[in-house]
């Protein structure tokens, strides 16, 4: 059987396929399926016709994001797969295009979801006060958080922007650290740096330091203020206690919005104190304007092979849980 995908230019083809065709292995290998081009057309074959529908939703897919995306990785394909595996024909895909794809800007710079569970997080983002990302390293989880806040924070909806961490590897003593308080900090909140110097100029950003508009403190230098109008994103939320997410929780004010990130696979407090983040997650849900997005496995945008690592880590854990309730 064989069914052909037709597309709007050479560009948008280059775009889906890469340069020199360089996702085209890819893809076959992905699908199970034979591939050629010819023009602008794609054509898929195989004997299976399963295989023949899911291409085509698979590529008309990839014709959609094309729009706005320049260029796509395998793991960026290899995600649009796994979300696509509900759909089983082009007219639901078509109806579900219907829904238009959150995103966020900032300046000139757009960041799109890369998964279904992405688009829950950015759309949870802009109707709650407290969002709770949690999941594995690499689901886009701070860095679309970061993004988001800085789309509030350049657009005037938003005066500061505060990034805090709880620092467990110093005891959340910093004093022997060389520098001020934002040089000791500094290398604790270097993802949250990265994704901001992703977004916009590492320029820009010293200057939003210098004039109050990004503020970085450690999670215990919290404690007593009331924030107003401001947007704060506290990253490995893991590692606070209860005592501390509760703390912190409290400081939000009137017009102001919390971001909390963090990965419950990788507690680093001592065995004797409970994740503060943990706790959160069974006494918090239900509370309106406040939501909990989960990332697995599936939504990491790194390597694919991270993927395999983080199934692997969760598999030997639940083996080890398993063990010791024998």
């Amino acid at each position: 059987m064989e069914r052909s995908v037709e597309f709007s230019s050479e560009e948008q083809m280059e775009r889906v396929l890469g340069i020199n065709d360089r996702n085209l292995p890819y893809l076959e290998a992905l699908l199970g399926c034979d591939l050629f081009v010819k023009g602008i057309t794609l054509t898929c074959l195989s004997k299976e016709e399963r295989i023949v529908e899911r291409c085509s939703v698979l590529l008309e897919r990839l014709k959609q994001l094309a729009e706005d995306q320049h260029y796509f990785s395998e793991t960026e394909i290899f995600m649009e797969f796994q979300s696509l595996k509900h759909i089983d024909s082009i007219d639901e895909l078509l109806i579900q295009g219907q829904n238009e794809r959150p995103f966020i800007l900032v300046h000139n710079r757009f960041a799109y979801p890369k998964s279904p569970r992405q688009e829950d997080y950015i759309k949870s983002m802009e109707q709650n006060q407290i969002v709770f990302g949690i999941g594995p390293a690499g689901t886009g989880k701070t860095f679309l958080a970061v993004a988001y806040a800085l789309s509030l924070l350049l657009s005037g909806k938003r005066h500061k922007l505060i990034l805090t961490r709880p620092i467990v590897e110093a005891g959340e003593n910093l004093g022997f650290l060389p520098g001020d308080l934002a040089q000791k900090i500094n290398p604790y909140l270097r993802p949250l740096y990265d994704a901001m110097e992703a977004m916009i100029s590492v320029q820009n950003i010293r200057r939003l330091e210098e004039n109050g508009s990004i503020e970085i403190a450690p999670l215990a230098y919290m404690r007593g203020r009331s924030l107003q109008n401001a947007i704060v994103i506290l990253d490995e939320a893991q590692n606070t206690t209860k005592e501390q997410m509760q703390m912190f929780l409290t400081r939000l004010g009137e017009n102001s919005n919390a971001i909390i990130t963090g990965d419950i696979s990788q507690v680093d407090l001592p065995r004797n104190k409970d994740s503060g983040l943990v706790h959160a997650m069974h006494i918090l849900s239900g509370i309106e304007g406040l939501d909990f997005i989960m990332f697995d496995s599936r939504d990491v945008v790194r390597s694919r092979i991270v993927q395999h690592i983080i199934d692997a880590y969760a598999t030997d854990l639940n083996q080890t849980i398993q063990r010791g309730k024998r």
